[in-house]
């Protein structure tokens, strides 16, 4: 009885000393004609107070901006004066918070014998390091795991080749967790390297005609604080101080997919140190995109197709995202893309929208999806950004982690057979 009390105050605690958010508001927001929509555009470039969940993208489509108490109600008097549509989405942000993170106590965290995580909750980058060293072992004809490099924080970085070995093999390379509050994507990209080794032999041919290279959190600080006792469940970037005057602040954090060196800082980007789109004081300004990068030209011979993992809207996005200018290759990126989609749909009606990510989205450059094509020469790149389509925003229930997983899982095995 007294360890319980003890873990209850313990608990307790934990959530009192992280960031809390009460008051915040989550609005959709839809500009309806091209001055109203230039606003959103300058709020989301130069304001550091509001919080884009899901960007500007054009006249006549929403998106999500979480806005504290303190800015509520100017918040409100800006769409009045434009005359936007607009709805509150979330009436308190710590409450929704405060479920999930109830509903995950609720559930038991059992992991398998074998392992440290499993897909019934979300992990800490402890637990998915260790999980990715226990497979290896587990398993030592077939994965290897390897550090790329040390972050900020002096964190490694790990990669999990899956291979069953051979010459001539085509690659495919996968990441996750570059935008830390996403919490969906390392329990995605884990359970990915699980399927594939663990259940071989249910489908060899995955592994047996493709080598894997899988990264399952390349942002360990940022996603790590977003556990820790004294961090921030919503923190988006990496951890590394701007205190050498970049970005005009002493703010910590760079965010990793506007870091990328292929048509860096060429839009939807920030110089704000502050902000959560900061794009770095040079390209590859960061250790953790210097490791990406490395690792990623290490294989890009055999290297096919580039899969990041993100989250949240139900999109399958092709490059570019610093034009909307299409590839000259789209229409063979574009139609593999609806075939995945169409298979995953097929599992539980989960419906994506395709297309380019300037295009579909915004603008965004220093992605790494651009870099994987137009800098590593890799033909094949995808972001893929899995749920929800924003009902829950980054605070996706873990009772979703398994249904997410197993449709995208079938839209990925369309993206490998067609490599075989």
């Amino acid at each position: 009885m007294k360890l319980l009390i003890l873990l209850s105050v313990l608990a307790a605690s934990a959530i009192a000393s992280q960031k809390r958010y009460d008051g915040y508001q989550l609005f959709q927001v839809t500009p309806k004609d091209q001055s109203s929509f230039e606003a959103m555009v300058q709020l989301y470039e130069q304001s550091e107070n509001y919080d884009f969940w899901i960007a500007p993208r054009g006249i006549d489509i929403a998106m999500d901006i979480m806005v504290p108490p303190a800015y509520v109600s100017v918040f409100v008097d800006l769409m009045h004066a434009y005359s936007m549509e607009y709805r509150v989405k979330m009436i308190d942000v710590q409450t929704v918070l405060d479920m999930a993170r109830e509903e995950r106590e609720r559930t038991p965290r059992v992991a398998t014998p074998r392992y440290s995580v499993d897909w019934n909750t979300y992990y800490d980058f402890n637990d998915i390091s260790a999980f990715c060293n226990e497979i290896a072992a587990a398993h030592p004809n077939m994965v290897t795991v390897s550090s790329i490099g040390r972050s900020y924080e002096n964190r490694a970085i790990p990669m999990v080749k899956i291979s069953t070995g051979g010459s001539g093999k085509k690659a495919i390379v996968v990441d996750g967790g570059i935008h830390a509050r996403e919490w969906i994507s390392p329990a995605f990209v884990t359970w990915l390297i699980n399927e594939l080794v663990e259940n071989y032999a249910a489908h060899p041919q995955y592994v047996d005609n493709i080598d894997w290279y899988i990264m399952p959190v390349i942002n360990p600080d940022g996603y790590q604080f977003t556990f820790a006792l004294t961090g921030d469940r919503l923190w988006r970037k990496n951890r590394r101080p701007n205190n050498d005057g970049i970005g005009g602040s002493s703010c910590l954090g760079t965010d990793m997919n506007r870091n990328f060196g292929f048509h860096w800082n060429e839009g939807g980007s920030s110089a704000n140190g502050c902000s959560d789109t900061f794009h770095g004081g040079a390209a590859f300004s960061e250790v953790e995109t210097q490791h990406v990068r490395d690792a990623v030209l290490a294989v890009a011979g055999p290297a096919e197709m580039y899969l990041t993992f993100h989250a949240y809207g139900q999109y399958w996005l092709t490059p570019w995202g610093y034009t909307a200018t299409l590839p000259s290759d789209y229409t063979q990126l574009y139609n593999l893309a609806v075939s995945a989609c169409n298979k995953l749909t097929a599992v539980y009606g989960t419906r994506y929208t395709i297309g380019s990510s300037t295009n579909v989205l915004y603008v965004a450059s220093g992605g790494s999806d651009d870099w994987a094509k137009g800098g590593a020469g890799i033909p094949f790149s995808y972001t893929v950004e899995m749920r929800d389509e924003g009902l829950y925003g980054f605070e996706l229930p873990a009772r979703q982690i398994l249904p997410n997983n197993l449709e995208v899982w079938e839209g990925i095995k369309v993206m490998a057979e067609s490599l075989f």
